[in-house]
């Protein structure tokens, strides 16, 4: 467990980071969105 939440956190700062490059607000969303669908498909395996 604590494996997974560091490699969560870790992945979370990343993202953060990429964000403080783009300006654009709507591809921000669609890159937030794009990443909670994978996220919940690689999760639950469906």
């Amino acid at each position: 467990m604590k494996r997974m939440l560091g490699f969560i956190l870790f992945w979370i700062a990343i993202g953060m980071t990429i964000m403080l490059f783009l300006d654009s607000g709507f591809l921000a969303f669609c890159i937030i969105v794009l990443c909670l669908i994978l996220g919940y498909y690689l999760f639950c395996g469906c």
